[in-house]
């Protein structure tokens, strides 16, 4: 809370989620969370719960994921980002720290999140210094069709067919804001999608639904039928999640103003540690 002994924090992270076993904490593997927690115990001598922006899988990256931690008020922003990053494993970073409103939520307040995957169609892609950052895949496809897949995508639509089973109570329908594949020289292709929200492995399984379209191995048409929510068709499988970044989270800009103090509660509890957003 951003009262007299503490404030809130915002952290912008980078992390390689290769070593980890994804964002959250958990009780016997090694997550991002769980390292930032025991960084900040290590630097403040007392636990702090840190929420973030929502989980990633087990061998997902990320360049822009953002938490919120409170701590002592003798901790400036600057401070504690350089105190984080001498102590945190070389494979997380803090990009950025500043101070923010007390009711700030990096979950509850997100109006949109976007996401990177890197496809690897170069034989280069399985060097050992690139396959644990994209989908090594090593093979030729057309980009004219992943263009034109992606471009399905933008505004409302019904993504039940690209979530993983045990969704449905949450709604299917997301706003897809940019969705768009750009050449990654020289090692392939990068696909961008930002939206308001996301089901559980939705960006995994569009990449590995329009990389099949790509390879000719299934017709264009699909992706448009399985945007309805109704076809009997299956989406191909997942894309690998050493590709996928989480790459950025906006914010409503008020919340970012420490002395913002809203009138009226908003849903959701500061403190909350567990919820999260589905595993993109």
């Amino acid at each position: 809370m951003n009262s007299g002994d503490r404030v809130r924090l915002q952290l912008t992270l980078h992390y390689d989620g290769s070593g980890f076993h994804g964002w959250q904490v958990q009780k016997e593997d090694r997550t991002v969370q769980g390292e930032l927690e025991t960084a900040l115990e290590r630097l403040t001598g007392a636990h702090r719960s840190v929420i973030g922006s929502g989980r990633t899988d087990s061998g997902v990256h990320a360049t822009g994921q953002v938490a919120a931690v409170d701590v002592p008020s003798r901790w400036s922003a600057g401070e504690l980002q350089r105190a984080l990053n001498a102590v945190l494993p070389r494979t997380i970073w803090v990009s950025r720290a500043r101070q923010v409103s007390a009711r700030f939520h990096p979950r509850y307040d997100g109006i949109s999140r976007s996401y990177r995957y890197r496809l690897g169609t170069a034989s280069e892609a399985r060097s050992p210094f690139h396959r644990t950052t994209c989908w090594a895949l090593a093979e030729t496809v057309d980009p004219a069709l992943l263009t034109s897949a992606a471009a399905m995508l933008s505004g409302e639509h019904s993504f039940r067919a690209f979530a993983k089973a045990g969704q449905e109570q949450r709604g299917d329908r997301c706003t897809v804001h940019t969705a768009r594949w750009e050449a990654w020289p020289p090692l392939g292709f990068t696909f961008d999608m930002s939206a308001n929200r996301y089901l559980h492995h939705m960006v995994r399984y569009l990449v590995g639904t329009m990389v099949d379209i790509a390879r000719g191995r299934r017709p264009l048409g699909d992706m448009a039928d399985l945007l309805t929510g109704s076809s009997d068709l299956i989406t191909s499988r997942p894309a690998p999640p050493e590709g996928l970044f989480l790459s950025r989270v906006e914010y409503p800009p008020e919340l970012l103003d420490p002395t913002f103090q809203p009138d009226a509660p908003r849903r959701g509890t500061h403190g909350e540690t567990n919820v999260h957003e589905d595993l993109p």
